[in-house]
């Protein structure tokens, strides 16, 4: 069982282009830590790296107590499972699952026992006779880990494992990842573009744009306490509201303003030393959609929280709905509310915000002032 620890990584190809940067990081033993980002944003790049198959051009990498710059990929006691599968189409399962051990002189009996083994924990054992085109896209995905997992690796690596799955079979496996990875009491590092999967299986979340790691924690503080507007508006569904506004001060009290609409903030955030040199400018305010509600009960206790709104689309996810709806003359935003709401497209109701949890960003730096 193994930590990783990253210092200064850097990957740079010929032509200036630089796809990750200064990359600094301590991977717990037995963590599961899911890099996670738009494409191009380096994180595949740095998975490869970690596995030998792309060269660090600068900076160290550890796995445990061993520094494996110049470590070849199959002494680095890692295994890796791939998006598209990479199973050999003319082996059965079985085979598939023992061609690494095979490679490696294992014996015969531990190679049965390893690979018995793993099947039992896949729920694959009926299938170990079985050539991959006889397979479905889930169980082609359960033998790629047990292949991973007969090697008994130190380090787990998986690039996009779920992303040829469909919908309903992605999230069986989210859940059968994370038993899996319990189960093994190993290090875990995964790679996605998909924050749904990110924030249901990580200990520890990395969130990347180019290159560069934006915020490392897990996924409950990364949702309540994103460092900037593109960490905000990467996690969560739906996205994150980014609101234009003023900050204005009046009688002792902060308020919101864009357009023609004031929204006053609770006197914790009002007085906050942080925001004290904002009053009279420009910042961004990001709301998450379940913070505007509809019902009665919010609107009529709060007055000093609603604004006129024209609803534009509504979508029934089953238990809630999302109401897309426009706020003065160019202000889009999105609330999530009850399945109970009877609001309808194309007429003008009023919404309530909860400013309690309102983020604050600098509009220049788009870094957060307050959460």
């Amino acid at each position: 069982m193994a930590g990783l620890k990253f210092n200064h990584i850097y990957k740079k190809y010929p032509g200036g282009v630089t796809a990750v940067k200064d990359f600094c990081l301590d991977v717990k033993d037995k963590e599961f830590i899911i890099f996670v980002g738009p494409s191009g944003c380096g994180k595949t790049t740095t998975l490869r790296m970690i596995a030998g198959l792309e060269e660090i051009t600068e900076g160290e990498l550890w796995i445990g107590d061993r520094l494996v710059n110049d470590v070849a990929p199959k002494d680095r006691d890692i295994a890796m499972v791939f998006q598209n599968y990479a199973l050999y189409p003319h082996m059965t399962v079985f085979d598939n699952m023992a061609f690494g051990l095979k490679l490696r002189k294992v014996n015969k009996e531990e190679i049965k026992r390893r690979v018995e083994e793993a099947a039992r924990i896949l729920d694959i054992e009926h299938l170990l006779q079985r050539r991959p085109k006889a397979l479905s896209g889930g169980q082609k995905q359960r033998v790629a880990l047990g292949r991973a997992i007969v090697r008994e690796p130190a380090v787990f690596l998986l690039d996009e494992p779920l992303s040829n799955l469909d919908a309903k079979l992605r999230a069986t496996m989210r859940t059968e990842l994370t038993k899996l990875h319990k189960k093994l009491e190993t290090t875990f590092i995964y790679v996605t573009h998909d924050q749904v999967e990110a924030m249901t299986m990580a200990t520890r979340i990395v969130v990347m744009k180019d290159g560069i790691i934006q915020q490392v924690d897990t996924p409950q503080n990364l949702y309540d306490f994103p460092c900037n507007i593109f960490v905000a508006g990467f996690i969560g569904t739906p996205q994150m509201n980014f609101v234009n506004c003023r900050l204005v001060g009046k009688n002792g009290d902060v308020y919101l303003n864009f357009g023609e609409n004031m929204l006053k903030l609770p006197a914790d955030k009002a007085n906050a030393a942080e925001l004290k040199d904002y009053i009279g400018k420009e910042v961004i305010a990001g709301i998450r959609p379940e913070l505007v509600h509809d019902d009665d009960a919010f609107l009529n206790s709060n007055p000093e929280l609603v604004v006129p709104a024209h609803v534009d689309v509504t979508e029934l996810m089953g238990a809630e709905i999302y109401i897309y709806f426009s706020c003065g003359e160019d202000q889009n935003m999105v609330a999530r509310v009850s399945s109970r709401s009877t609001v309808k497209p194309d007429t003008d109701i009023k919404v309530g915000v909860d400013t309690t949890r309102v983020h604050i960003f600098d509009k220049d730096t788009e870094r957060c002032i307050i959460h």
